[in-house]
C-alpha cells in the first residue's frame, strides 16, 4: 500500500502530542527554577528538554532518511492516513486540449490545459472497529503539477471556471465521505508547452504535518508523486 507516511500515523501523532505536552511541563518547570533560583535545577532541567527536542529530531530525521521517493502509475492509489482510516486518491484519466468551453465562454490557454481526473475514496477496510458509519471531513489537501525543471502548477483558476460551466469539475476534493463512498474531481493546470515529464503532487496542507514523525510533508521525506504519463496500472507500453 503507498500511503502519505512511513509511520503508523496514530502513533506518529501520539508522540507528537507526548513530546509536545512533555516540553510544555519542562518549560513550565524551568520557569520555576528560575524564580525560585533553584539554579542547579535549572541546567538540569534544561539539559532533559534538549535531550527530548533532539530525540525527537533524530527520530523525524531517520524515518524521513528511511523513505524514498515514488511515482504512482495510472490508476494507482495513494492513500491518505487519517489515524482511524484512509481516504485513497488516484489518477483516472489525462487529457489535453487548447481550449475550453466554447461561445463566450471559451477560453484558450497560455500553453495547454491538463485535465487530470482524480478519484477520491474511502477505503472501509481501514476503519477501526468503533468507527461507524459516520462522515469523514478530508483534511486539506495542496494539489500542484511538477515538471522535470523543478516548476510548480497550481490549478488554474480561470480554466477551472470554465470547465465548471462546460463540462463541470465534478465534487470538490474537500468534501466529506462515508466508508465505501468515492466520487471524481477534475482540475484544470494550464501547462507551458516546455513541460516535460509532468507528475502530480498531492499532499496534506496543515503545517503542523511537517512535525510528525514519519510523515511525507516532514523534511527530507520522500514523496509519493503520480505519473502523468506512461502506461496506466496493469498496462505496459507496447
Amino acid at each position: 500500500m503507498n500511503t502519505n507516511v512511513n509511520l503508523n500515523a496514530a502513533l506518529g501523532v501520539l508522540a507528537f502530542l507526548g513530546t509536545g505536552g512533555l516540553l510544555l511541563l519542562m518549560g513550565a518547570l524551568l520557569l520555576y527554577t528560575l524564580f525560585a533560583r533553584k539554579y542547579k535545577l535549572t541546567s538540569k532541567v534544561l539539559g532533559a528538554g534538549l535531550l527530548v527536542g533532539c530525540l525527537y529530531l533524530g527520530l523525524l530525521l531517520a524515518f524521513s532518511l528511511a523513505s524514498s521517493r515514488k511515482a504512482l502509475a495510472r490508476g494507482e492509489e495513494k492513500h491518505f492516513c487519517e489515524i482511524d482510516c484512509h481516504l485513497a486518491y488516484s489518477v483516472i484519466d489525462v487529457t489535453r486540449t487548447k481550449t475550453l468551453g466554447s461561445g463566450p465562454n471559451a477560453l484558450t490557454a497560455s500553453g495547454t490545459f491538463t485535465l487530470l481526473t482524480i478519484k477520491t475514496r474511502f477505503d472501509e477496510t481501514t476503519i477501526s472497529a468503533t468507527r461507524g458509519n459516520g462522515l469523514l471531513y478530508p483534511n486539506s489537501r495542496v494539489i500542484k503539477i511538477l515538471d522535470e525543471q523543478g516548476r510548480e502548477y497550481e490549478p488554474s483558476t480561470e480554466g477551472q471556471r470554465v470547465l465548471n460551466i462546460s463540462q463541470g469539475g465534478g465534487t470538490p476534493v474537500e468534501t466529506p465521505l462515508r466508508p465505501g463512498e468515492s466520487y471524481t474531481t477534475t482540475l484544470a493546470f494550464d501547462l507551458p508547452d516546455d513541460a516535460r515529464n509532468p507528475t502530480l503532487s498531492m499532499r496534506e496542507g496543515e503545517w503542523v504535518t511537517r512535525f510528525i514523525i514519519g510523515h511525507e510533508n516532514s523534511p527530507l521525506h520522500g514523496k509519493t508523486l503520480f505519473q502523468l504519463d506512461g502506461p496506466q496500472k496493469g498496462k505496459s507500453e507496447g
